[in-house]
């Protein structure tokens, strides 16, 4: 006997393919600047030094942590919506609008490059939700308002730090 073949059901959950199209495109670009987020912080993670060790390197590890479980989030949310998630560094590279960190700059630059890279990500997140509004995707604008409370509230805490 053969298997028989099944075609999969078009996705049909309220939401038009074009307006799904479009806020995947937008998701793309926030776990693209997610993950390079991430990379960067358990990055500083590793390489911080001086007499800031000890916090950086524990708060370091609390955000990276964090990241991590968010591009789960992200990636499964472009998934529901029926299209795949980009997923190598070349696609994340041409989507992110965060650019690496060369080298190992001093505990303070580390942290003004994750006030700027969590503020980066910040505008990505927001810059979507007039497409998720307009698609009345309620989940997707779920997940943007609980990443953009993250991202916000971690660049305040990193900017108090240069703080005199």
């Amino acid at each position: 006997m053969s298997a028989k073949k099944t075609k999969t059901p078009n996705i049909d959950i309220g939401i038009a393919e074009a307006d799904r199209k479009k806020t995947v495109a937008g998701l793309s670009a926030l776990l693209a600047d997610s993950y390079t987020l991430y990379l960067m912080t358990h990055n500083f993670h590793w390489n911080v030094k001086g007499p800031q060790f000890n916090s950086l390197h524990n708060m370091f590890m609390g955000q990276y942590t964090e990241q991590w479980n968010a591009l789960d989030m992200i990636a499964e949310r472009i998934r529901a919506l029926g299209f795949p998630a980009p997923g190598t560094y070349k696609e994340f590279v041409k989507l992110a609008s965060i650019k690496e960190v060369e080298g190992v700059p001093s505990a303070d630059d580390m942290i003004r490059h994750l006030v700027a890279a969590q503020e980066a990500t910040a505008r990505t997140a927001r810059k979507l939700f007039p497409v998720v509004a307009a698609a009345d995707d309620q989940p997707t604008a779920d997940l943007l308002t609980q990443r953009l409370e993250v991202h916000e509230k971690t660049a305040w805490m990193l900017r108090s730090l240069l703080e005199d």
